[in-house]
């Protein structure tokens, strides 16, 4: 893995543990083993490197949803595959999903960053939307965004509630009861 991959995969972690403010160089550089001008040569700024890691994860994230979909008609093994992608960053040391961390912190991120985290929230509403669709056909697109964003809402603070007890289960039982009342296939 060349310097570049390796910064952004130390950083991808200190930000889903710690928040996008935490996010150090220098802290950074030790955690990789080069010098914070290495971190520097890659990504000038820190809104770059958010840039990146926001873009990289949204990336990730349409590609994942495109395969998924592509994969099979079956709504169910969508939706529990989607909520598995905000289960994974629990079971791998209590962190949260990078992006909805970021969104936490909105305010404080630079505009380029709040762009990508933006792109994050359109791309899982608009796949949601979709996925509704697929049993809604009658429900205007409308109705169907704005059920997604509460699917997508509801997601997320099942990760963040999770995460606050340290304990997945948490997540795993909210889905559930998210499923017994109907908002998730």
């Amino acid at each position: 893995m060349d310097t570049r991959e390796t910064i952004l995969k130390a950083a991808r972690s200190m930000v889903q543990a710690h928040g996008y403010n935490a996010l150090s160089f220098r802290e950074l550089a030790k955690e990789v083993g080069v010098k914070s001008a290495s971190v520097h040569y890659h990504f000038p700024t820190k809104g770059d490197l958010g840039v990146a890691l926001a873009r990289r994860y949204t990336d990730d994230l349409v590609a994942y949803l495109e395969t998924l979909s592509a994969s099979s008609k079956d709504e169910q093994r969508w939706s529990k595959y989607y909520t598995d992608v905000f289960r994974e960053p629990l079971i791998n040391d209590n962190r949260m999903c990078l992006v909805g961390i970021m969104a936490a912190e909105h305010s404080d991120l630079p505009a380029e960053v709040r762009k990508e985290v933006d792109r994050f929230t359109d791309a899982n509403v608009d796949w949601l939307a979709h996925v509704l669709s697929v049993r809604m056909r009658e429900t205007d697109k409308q109705a169907l965004q704005q059920r997604a964003m509460a699917i997508f809402a509801a997601i997320e603070g099942a990760q963040l509630l999770a995460r606050s007890k340290g304990d997945v289960s948490v997540f795993d039982t909210t889905i559930s009861a998210y499923r017994s009342a109907g908002l998730l296939p």
